[in-house]
Parts: structure tokens; C-alpha cells; sequence
């Protein structure tokens, strides 16, 4: 069963994340920040990860805190969940039109974190929401998930449309990624026997 719950509590922030790596992408996330609701829903929508994410914090100065460490939460969830990765495929890459949107995603569950992000956005909120905060949650999540992950935005006009394909593509990837390699299911999946 490759489950995992997680608790992370700070001066900061309070956070519970539960995810179902082979689940059927049902989903309540509820963070107080509507938009990052949204996004983590499309997350475990398209991923097929059932996830449950419940966040208190600092809301009061911003959303930063509360982003950052669901992030990091969220990854060290899949790290745990994931065990000693015996099976995945281990890669994952998506390249995801949304309207105007598109964005391309690639991903290696290696356990070395490593971020590249090249999506700028036009508007620096969508809404209320800081634009720069979903840079911050891909950084948490890759870095305390292990993963490298490029993320790069082709073309774009609306932030909203940007910011959304970029969850959905990561999702996409990690998808693939997950999956059981029906020609190596007992493997792990790396020359040096472990990753």
C-alpha cells in the first residue's frame, strides 16, 4: 500500500497531508487560500493521487508560509509513500496545452532534488494570490519529494491559465512516473540498486 500522512507543525504553520499513491484522484484539499485549493485539486486529480490536505497558518501576514510548507509537506508525504520505489517507472514528462497555455513538464523520481523553473507569469497575482508562490510550492515539494523537475512555460498570456497547466502537467508527469513497470515490477529502478 503506497500511503503516507504527514504532519508538519511550525511557529509558522500547522499541516496534515494523507495521499494514496494508487488511488483514483479523489481529493479535499482546504489550505484557507481558495486558489491553492484549486491547484493542489487539479494536482491530485490528474496525478490519480488521492489526497487529503488540511493547512492552518499565518494567513494573516500572507500565503507564503502556508504554500512553502504544504509543499514540503506534500513531498515528504510521497517520499514516504514511495518507499524504496521498487516498480515505478521512475520518469515522467508532459507537455500540457491549456487555452492559451502551454507548458512542459519533465520529472526523475531520483531522490536528488533539483528545480528548474522557467515559467514566468504576465500579472504578479491571479486574484488575491501571488504568482511567485507557485514557484515556492514546486520547490518545497521537489525538494523534500527528492525529485528533479523542470518545468518550463512555451507560451502563455492569462496567469491563471499558466500557473494551472503547470499543476496539471507536473501531475500528468508524476502520473506516469508512479506507475508500475509491468516489465521490471520488482525492480528498482537504477544501475546502483537503490534510489
Amino acid at each position: 500500500m503506497r500511503q503516507a500522512k504527514i504532519t508538519r507543525t511550525t511557529a509558522e504553520t500547522d499541516i496534515t497531508v494523507e495521499i494514496d499513491l494508487d488511488g483514483t484522484g479523489l481529493y479535499d484539499n482546504q489550505t484557507g487560500i481558495g486558489f491553492f485549493d484549486h491547484m493542489l485539486d487539479q494536482l491530485a486529480r490528474h496525478a490519480l493521487i488521492d489526497m487529503t490536505i488540511r493547512a492552518t497558518g499565518d494567513l494573516h501576514i500572507d500565503d507564503h508560509h502556508t504554500v512553502e510548507d504544504t509543499g514540503i509537506a506534500l513531498g515528504q508525504a510521497l517520499t514516504q509513500a514511495m518507499g524504496d520505489k521498487r516498480g515505478i517507472c521512475r520518469y515522467g514528462a508532459c507537455l500540457l496545452p491549456m487555452d492559451d497555455a502551454l507548458v512542459r513538464a519533465a520529472l526523475d523520481l531520483s531522490g536528488r532534488p533539483y528545480l528548474v523553473w522557467n515559467a514566468p507569469f504576465p500579472t504578479a497575482k491571479i486574484g488575491t494570490f501571488d504568482t511567485e508562490l507557485v514557484r515556492e510550492f514546486f520547490q518545497g515539494f521537489a525538494t523534500h519529494g527528492g525529485i528533479t523537475l523542470h518545468v518550463e512555460a512555451l507560451h502563455g498570456l492569462n496567469s491563471h491559465h499558466i500557473a494551472e497547466a503547470a499543476f496539471k502537467a507536473v501531475a500528468r508527469a508524476l502520473r506516469e512516473a508512479l506507475e508500475t513497470d509491468r516489465r521490471k515490477s520488482d525492480a528498482i529502478p537504477s544501475t546502483k540498486g537503490q534510489l
